[in-house]
């Protein structure tokens, strides 16, 4: 799978090319920050149309993340829709993929600043947060570590290219954003310069999974 494995708080955590993190010992695939629906958002807000298409390939890349580990549980951190208008919007086709995925397996939404509180007719749980074992999953990073979050989409820059990417540290782990259409903020923005300690890795996603220093900033 050309993961980067390391380790958090003694769990043992798969940084998965596609930007999935997989936690073989608890059976958990954990994604975030999806936007499904987002062109449509795009289209409601700014008037600017996008090919209707990042729905659909991003739960076909989560299809196959599933394939691939057979997890007991899917976690997603926040964010899974663009807001909730864009989650209506959701075709009939994409909404029959989102259930198929669900069969047979735990199904956990974790509420983001863009999809606050439970949505309805989607299956599975919905959480402000979830803990496990010794980590809490939240969407966005807070003091109480250690953690996983998300909603920085964060990327990093080797050799003139740029990717999505995983930060982690000694306490706590950013996830990059999952969905097609996202964009990203880079490893130097204060935010996240602030929040991941000296030493933090940068896991560049792509065809294989990269580690890397993560970038600083010069006033960092």
């Amino acid at each position: 799978m050309n993961a980067h494995v390391f380790t958090l708080a003694g769990a043992d955590l798969h940084a998965l090319p596609t930007g999935a993190l997989w936690w073989p010992a608890r059976r958990l695939l954990v994604v975030s920050d999806l936007h499904l629906g987002k062109s449509e958002r795009v289209a409601r807000r700014r008037g600017t149309m996008l090919p209707p298409y990042e729905t659909p390939a991003t739960l076909s890349r989560l299809a196959a993340d599933i394939a691939a580990t057979d997890p007991a549980a899917i976690l997603c951190l926040g964010d899974s829709f663009d807001d909730r208008e864009a989650a209506d919007s959701l075709t009939t086709d994409d909404r029959n993929a989102i259930a198929t995925l669900q069969q047979n397996r735990t199904w956990l939404w974790v509420e983001g600043n863009h999809d606050p509180g439970p949505l309805d007719g989607f299956g599975g749980t919905p959480l402000a947060e979830h803990r496990e074992g010794p980590l809490a999953f939240r969407h966005i990073a807070t003091d109480a570590t250690p953690e996983l979050s998300g909603h920085y989409h964060p990327k990093a820059s080797v050799r003139g290219q740029s990717r999505p990417a995983f930060l982690y540290d000694d306490t706590r782990v950013v996830l990059p954003a999952y969905g097609a259409y996202t964009g990203g903020l880079a490893c130097e923005a204060p935010v996240l310069q602030k929040i991941m300690r000296p030493g933090a890795i940068a896991v560049l996603t792509g065809r294989r999974a990269i580690p890397v220093p993560m970038p600083r900033s010069a006033a960092a």
